[in-house]
């Protein structure tokens, strides 16, 4: 299919939320961007990461604190994923290009192909969110059935008990076979990559046999096959869960849309802003330590609206935008426990299990 368009007014919600935003930030004085807490958090975080890391594979404890630690390992790793190369790799983390390169990199070290990433996040999934046969993040067939246009399976009347298990074995499979897979067919679902230059091909195997040594390799000629398999699949199904979690509660709940373009014209009925609104859901936002640990993800909307502000500035920013959509009478999405997203996405899963 083709892309779809979106309707460009003049005078619209998406201008309305720009031009408060920008006096937000003009009357604060602030930079868009993240500052020293943000900084001093991406500096522990990935401390943290590499002591764990130096400890499991040339110090390795025991068994019982050896497993211990690859789960906390996968928590961290997640973490990363969400404070440091989530933020670079919207060019939001720094105001200097290289040091966002430098967080978005993080993500090659651990295995998942950046270059494929900005593609299929920062294009796809940001302008077409959750649109069927464009956007991948709702693309988990056949274990999963994430819209009404998508072909139901018997197994889909399950997947409200085993959604667990597929999240779980999303960043192994996404190291491992997705980034292989788009690498070759040259496609992200529906949606053609740009030619890729020498220097992104050499980048792409680079980092893949970078990520092969640090956590196969060397970890495998350290402390052997079977302790290395079992701390691996530890380190990366909590990894995996965490970061679908996350984000399957950002879009796929109940009360979040999932429409399509007009047949005939390919038109969305909505401009992108307001599509943003009603594709998109928070959760625990007054938490403080689920946005510290989540990187203000759990604003999501505010994040989808606006990609290149860092997740530092989300509480206050959001503060205008439901004002704003309360203006325009555009519902805004928030789940006040992360509980209530998860029951929210369980009901939603059960939902899309049923036959037609």
């Amino acid at each position: 299919m083709s892309s779809p368009k979106f309707p460009k007014l003049p005078i619209s919600f998406h201008s309305e939320l720009k031009k408060k935003i920008g006096e937000y930030f003009n009357q604060k004085g602030r930079s868009t961007t993240g500052n020293f807490k943000l900084h001093f958090k991406a500096i522990l975080l990935v401390s943290v990461l590499i002591g764990l890391y130096i400890h499991l594979v040339f110090f390795t404890p025991r068994v019982v604190f050896a497993i211990a630690e690859c789960v906390i390992l996968g928590c961290v790793t997640a973490a990363v994923g969400f404070n440091v190369m989530h933020d670079g790799a919207h060019g939001s983390f720094s105001r200097y290009k290289w040091i966002n390169n430098m967080a978005s990199n993080f993500a090659n070290f651990l295995g998942a192909s950046q270059h494929m990433w900005k593609t299929k996040h920062n294009v796809i999934h940001h302008t077409y969110t959750n649109i069927h046969g464009v956007d991948d993040d709702i693309e988990a067939r056949p274990l999963l059935r994430l819209c009404d246009e998508q072909p139901h399976y018997k197994i889909h009347k399950y997947q409200h008990f085993y959604f667990w298990a597929a999240y779980s074995f999303l960043y192994i499979y996404w190291v491992f076979v997705t980034d292989y897979t788009k690498y070759f067919s040259g496609k992200i679902g529906s949606i053609s990559l740009r030619k890729m230059t020498p220097k992104e091909h050499f980048s792409f195997w680079f980092y893949k046999v970078a990520h092969a040594l640090l956590f196969v390799v060397i970890p495998i000629y350290m402390v052997g096959f079977t302790p290395w398999i079992i701390g691996f699949l530890s380190m990366g199904m909590v990894a995996g869960f965490v970061l679908s979690i996350v984000f399957q509660l950002a879009h796929t709940v109940e009360h979040t849309h999932f429409p399509l373009p007009d047949a005939a014209t390919g038109k969305m009925e909505d401009d992108w802003a307001i599509h943003q609104v009603k594709t998109t859901a928070n959760f625990a936002t007054k938490n403080k330590l689920v946005s510290w640990l989540v990187g203000g993800l759990n604003f999501q909307i505010e994040h989808h609206l606006f990609p290149k502000i860092s997740h530092i500035h989300y509480p206050a920013i959001s503060r205008i935008i439901k004002q704003v959509c309360e203006e325009y009478g555009i519902s805004y999405i928030e789940y006040p426990r992360v509980r209530y997203a998860v029951v929210s996405h369980i009901k939603f899963l059960r939902q899309m299990g049923r036959a037609e």
